[in-house]
């Protein structure tokens, strides 16, 4: 499923008191969604890797107390009976078969020995899948059986919407609504290849490289070199803040792009800005200039950021000749 299909499961689910573990490639977001969710429910998020537990870790420690042999649980584990979160194991299969084996009783009967698993929290595990070219461990069945499980697939709207909201480089997220194929491309996974994760850290790098042009072997380290060249070349002949700021200043007269790419960059870049009263007013006029599917991409792209833009007198008159294609 794709993220926000997720996200709205997820949500549900934690209703109910069973585990549920999300699979998916590295770097497409399963423990960030994990705690999305968590921060909209309010809850409070134990994020544990499993990879780095021992076999008795959960168990805890004896100790003598009031002249009787106890188990004292580990610190890491909630203890206070009125709180509310997620128990979040991530890179659970990354865990020898031991340390999953350890985790029998507490997925299914929310307790190790002594310790009992408050009743507001709730266990959601995460983990690669071994044709992600990942270090895995197959899971054994009697723990496997014991989840509710859910598959997790980057998908490029889903994430050109997140983006927006998290404000990566517009160059980025044109790039990757024009070549669709590389949000997530495991071809070759030796070193930097592209993951929604990468994208995010090149994002992250634009802004602080005073020439992505010159920074070659930077953008390489992070999407892998088949990403990298075919990003330079988007980037050396995309369309340039200059050109967006010229459209914005002159939106019903200014010459418009006419290819693919340089669309998705205008819009990217009208997007990252849509807070901007003016960039609205011009988003508002460019609406009955570009062909109407154009349009449609970019008030939606706006609308995300900047929702007070549905009063746009502008964007009010294109939904009325083109409701249907907003559907």
């Amino acid at each position: 499923m794709k993220p926000t299909q997720l996200e709205e499961t997820l949500n549900d689910l934690l209703a109910e008191k069973w585990p549920i573990f999300i699979w998916g490639a590295p770097g497409v977001g399963k423990s960030s969604i994990v705690k999305e969710v968590a921060a909209t429910k309010k809850l409070d998020v134990i994020d544990i890797r499993a990879s780095l537990l021992d076999p008795t870790d959960l168990r805890g420690i004896p100790a003598v107390v009031d002249g009787q042999a106890r188990w004292l649980p580990p610190s890491f584990l909630p203890q206070k009976a009125n709180t509310k979160g997620l128990l979040f194991f991530d890179e659970l299969n990354a865990a020898p078969p031991l340390v999953q084996a350890s985790l029998y009783q507490l997925t299914l009967d929310r307790r190790v020995g002594e310790y009992v698993l408050p009743d507001g929290w709730k266990i959601v595990a995460a983990g690669n899948r071994a044709s992600d070219a990942a270090i895995v461990f197959k899971m054994p069945s009697a723990l496997a059986n014991r989840f509710i499980h859910l598959d997790l697939e980057p998908d490029v709207d889903d994430w050109a919407s997140w983006a927006m909201t998290r404000d990566l480089h517009p160059l980025v997220v044109s790039f990757i609504r024009l070549r669709r194929e590389l949000l997530l491309d495991m071809t070759d996974t030796g070193r930097g290849f592209p993951t929604p994760r990468s994208w995010e850290m090149l994002s992250d790098t634009f802004k602080v490289l005073k020439n992505p042009m010159d920074a070659e072997d930077v953008i390489i380290g992070i999407v892998g070199e088949g990403a990298a060249m075919e990003l330079l070349g988007f980037i050396e002949s995309a369309i340039t803040e200059d050109e967006v700021a010229a459209i914005l200043a002159n939106p019903e007269t200014a010459k418009l792009p006419d290819n693919l790419g340089h669309m998705y960059a205008l819009i990217s870049y009208i997007s990252s800005r849509a807070t901007e009263e003016s960039v609205q007013v011009s988003a508002g006029k460019l609406l009955s200039r570009v062909e109407p599917e154009w349009a449609v991409i970019m008030a939606r792209d706006i609308l995300r950021v900047a929702p007070l833009f549905a009063k746009e007198p502008n964007y009010l008159t294109f939904i009325e000749k083109h409701s249907s294609l907003l559907v």
